[in-house]
């Protein structure tokens, strides 16, 4: 038996090349099953975007207000998914909540596509924005606590590297759907809604998303519980058997004896919302919010979720518009490969540190040029500059971050909190976009935008700590939680 022993500090100076045999294939697909959440979570989150001139069309909407309501309300479902899936996975496991959110992801997704009411369009997308919530909480939890500590970066960068090509998938279904119907005449709102695209079409970007829903319920029933839940929860044996599939006999021994040294009993017992306000816990509480906010807050899901006014400013018409749509997400999935192949290399800290710094300049550029009225390739570039550095920083690297620093014994509770304060951010810069772009034009709403990246960048150079070859408990004991 291979045991840990000593502080966290001499067991990471002695780890050396791991001596266990571990199952890759098994790891690579109990993994892959829970990064499925991620997928459907980037098709729902986008495919709001292509459809958007389309329902808007169909359901007459004409005021910023309704517009923003429209775009933004299934962030109140993701509020309330990721709030519910703190306690619910803490009670009952990782594995239900997976399931629940396949489940929610293909019903809403049916339903959103073929409501002829603008109120049930927006509860639907309110359901959807639930199954959201969950995936986006559980998802990379489950995956950081099946993960060994030298694969946890990539094995949770999986799960955005999914989401990415989620956000394809629906970037190139509703290029595909809008086609040259969607150019055709496309100059009134009138034609818009009249057009197959504005009548059906536009359900059909919503309704492909059931597919997926449907392998990922399936696949869901298969994986196996957590193991670090199950010896939450007392499931010692049960986690045994997990945990010697993943590594062998002698690496679910080695993990059993560093979950036990971690974790009290007793102390589990009462674990719970009060333990959150705990000054050590709770300093790491607001490292994690500060992180979720900053995601969102950085400015580039609006230019996924308003590509549409961004790159019409910009000069473009229906059509160069839903293809360009098409480059940033195909900009997006092949920088988030990059952040899989270089988390767990550069470390979490150094690659956040120059995406919210590279992040601030350019969207200082980009608000140059619309200030001056550049248009055309330039703000294109300049987009997939934003995007580039999002994808291998902030977008995947928030959620490893979030996955390891918080205690087994409340993981579920932080990331509720946590990703809670990530949906409240994303409803606020998605509804205030058309506001203060009305207002302040797309040069001082990109200048915000730059100042927050500028104020992240601040942020984590003074409290983010590298977490990258570490285990959970090792970092417990790194920031004091355990």
């Amino acid at each position: 038996m291979v045991a840990l022993t000593g502080s966290p500090q001499d067991r990471e100076q002695a780890r050396g090349p791991s001596p266990y045999r571990f199952n890759i294939a098994y790891i690579w697909m109990i993994s892959a099953v829970a990064a499925l959440g991620g997928l459907l979570f980037g098709y729902d989150w986008v495919v709001v975007g292509g459809a958007k001139p389309f329902y808007e069309a169909y359901f007459n909407l004409t005021s910023e207000t309704l517009i923003g309501w429209a775009n933004s309300c299934a962030l109140l479902g993701c509020l309330v998914g990721s709030v519910c899936a703190g306690f619910l996975s803490d009670r009952f496991g990782r594995k239900p909540l997976l399931i629940l959110s396949a489940f929610l992801f293909g019903t809403s997704s049916l339903l959103i596509g073929w409501t002829t009411s603008f109120d049930m369009f927006i509860l639907w997308r309110i359901i959807g924005g639930v199954a959201i919530g969950m995936a986006s909480n559980v998802s990379p939890t489950y995956i950081a606590e099946v993960s060994p500590p030298a694969w946890r970066g990539r094995l949770v960068t999986l799960n955005q590297l999914m989401l990415v090509i989620g956000i394809l998938a629906a970037q190139i279904i509703n290029w595909l759907i809008a086609g040259s119907d969607a150019a055709a005449d496309a100059s009134t709102l009138e034609s818009l809604k009249a057009s197959w695209v504005g009548q059906t079409g536009w359900r059909w970007m919503f309704t492909a998303v059931a597919v997926p829903s449907l392998v990922f319920l399936v696949c869901a029933f298969l994986v196996p519980e957590s193991p670090r839940w199950l010896i939450k929860a007392g499931g010692m044996d049960k986690a045994r058997k997990v945990l010697a599939r993943i590594g062998g006999e002698a690496y679910a021994e080695a993990q059993l004896s560093e979950a036990r040294d971690s974790m009290d009993s007793v102390a589990q017992a009462r674990s719970g919302w009060r333990d959150l306000l705990q000054p050590a816990m709770f300093g790491v509480l607001m490292i994690g919010m500060a992180l979720a906010v900053l995601q969102q807050w950085s400015g580039t899901n609006v230019i996924f979720n308003y590509a549409e006014e961004i790159y019409q400013g910009a000069g473009y018409d229906l059509s160069g518009i839903m293809f360009n749509i098409v480059i940033t997400g195909a900009i997006n999935l092949v920088f988030t490969v990059l952040a899989t192949v270089f988390v767990d290399r550069i470390g979490r800290r150094a690659l956040m540190l120059w995406g919210a710094g590279g992040m601030a300049v350019i969207h200082a550029c980009l608000g140059a040029a619309f200030f001056m009225g550049i248009q055309g390739v330039a703000v294109l570039g300049l987009t997939l500059a934003v995007i580039a550095l999002y994808a291998i920083s902030l977008a995947p690297i928030t959620w490893v971050l979030l996955s390891e620093i918080f205690p087994t014994r409340l993981r579920g509770l932080a990331m509720s909190v946590s990703v809670s304060a990530l949906w409240i951010a994303c409803f606020i810069v998605t509804f205030t976009f058309p506001i203060m772009n009305h207002a302040l034009g797309a040069a001082g709403t990109f200048w915000c935008y730059g100042a927050i990246c500028l104020a992240g960048f601040l942020v984590i150079r003074r409290f983010v700590p590298e977490t990258k070859g570490k285990s959970l408990e090792e970092i417990e004991h790194q920031l004091g939680v355990h």
